[in-house]
């Protein structure tokens, strides 16, 4: 498995579960994609979007619903700082993850996160587990509570 992968099983393995993180046969780097391949809803799909705070040159990461998109003047005021877009460099500096394959936990450094309240409609989510081919199921409740993210509005 890549580093990217063994780093989400690792934080899945110190939150105390387990979890089978799954490669799939096809590419999961959309919400579309990830929930074709998992079988389930769009909105069962836990996107990592990650945003630049300006004021201090680190990524904010908003985790929201498949089929849900995040409004960056409500971002910007829940986070109360400037955001912009995180460029590649950024997020692979600061998560360890690349565009598409983005996981919301098991990131390089601390991370400043948000949650879609729209994910805890769900019995189970799934989220992208450091590749573009892998994903892990997830109860939304566990997630929220790896992340240490907070629920909140900032959906279009």
């Amino acid at each position: 498995m890549s580093k990217s992968v063994n780093r989400v099983k690792a934080a899945l393995q110190a939150a105390g579960l387990d979890i089978r993180i799954q490669e799939m046969a096809a590419d999961t780097r959309t919400a579309a994609q990830a929930a074709a391949a998992a079988g389930c809803d769009i909105d069962q799909i836990a996107k990592s979007i990650i945003f630049r705070d300006e004021s201090c040159d680190r990524a904010v990461l908003f985790v929201t619903a498949g089929g849900n998109q995040v409004a960056p003047d409500k971002a910007a005021n829940l986070a109360d700082a400037p955001l912009g877009k995180a460029d590649a460099g950024l997020i692979r500096t600061q998560t360890g993850f690349a565009i598409g394959g983005v996981s919301p936990l098991g990131h390089l450094s601390p991370i400043r996160a948000f949650f879609d309240p729209r994910l805890t409609d769900f019995p189970e989510i799934w989220a992208a587990a450091g590749t573009p081919r892998h994903i892990f199921p997830i109860a939304p409740a566990d997630l929220l509570r790896i992340t240490g993210a907070q629920v909140a509005d900032f959906t279009a």
